[in-house]
């Protein structure tokens, strides 16, 4: 598992490619062995993600008859859920680019993924600890998540318009090939496996 200062070093990476830089590929590992151990990013998404997830389980039960349970095996299944928009999007992003014939690229679209999600992630905890904390403020809460949402858009646009070059209609149909999944999934497996919060 990669070291917290390996991930700074990698974060500060992505930041140059935010700020238009490309030498902040040399501070990311794209080879195959850098994108696989990429994968590490869940694991450091966790803490953010379980405060996402005990928001869900709050909303979940709030909207259940009294006497409802959503112990581990309810995690268990938002743990399964996560994994899955995290996987599919990116097995998607693997068909695209071979057909439109850039398959080496798929590995630095996969690492600066992966590791873009451990700072969104805990963005995102931040903002739902707020609305944990402060209900009144549930409806500015709610504005700043979709602002991040924006920005999250606009900095994965951005970072894809470094490793395809100036081609609009490959990176639009990439960003579109990674929110849309799992922006559909997401609820579909919530209210299969029955942990939709409302």
């Amino acid at each position: 598992m990669p070291s917290y200062l390996e991930v700074r070093f990698y974060l500060d990476g992505l930041w140059l490619l935010l700020k238009g830089d490309a030498q902040g590929f040399r501070l990311l590992d794209v080879s195959q062995r850098g994108m696989t151990r990429s994968f590490w990013a869940f694991l450091w998404c966790l803490p953010a993600m379980f405060v996402a997830w005990n928001w869900i389980r709050l909303s979940f039960l709030e909207a259940s008859p009294p006497g409802t349970k959503a112990g581990l095996p309810f995690f268990l299944r938002l743990a399964l859920i996560e994994a899955i928009n995290w996987i599919v999007p990116l097995i998607f992003i693997a068909v695209v680019c071979m057909l439109m014939n850039i398959a080496r690229k798929f590995p630095a679209i996969v690492v600066t993924a992966n590791w873009l999600s451990v700072p969104l992630s805990y963005a995102y905890a931040i903002l739902t600890l707020f609305a944990l904390a402060l209900p009144s403020l549930a409806g500015i809460v709610a504005i700043f998540q979709v602002l991040l949402l924006f920005a999250t858009v606009a900095s994965v646009s951005r970072i894809l318009r470094l490793i395809c070059g100036p081609q609009p209609l490959m990176v639009t149909t990439l960003v579109l090939v990674l929110f849309v999944p799992g922006l559909l999934l997401s609820d579909l497996l919530q209210d299969f496996l029955g942990v939709a919060p409302y």
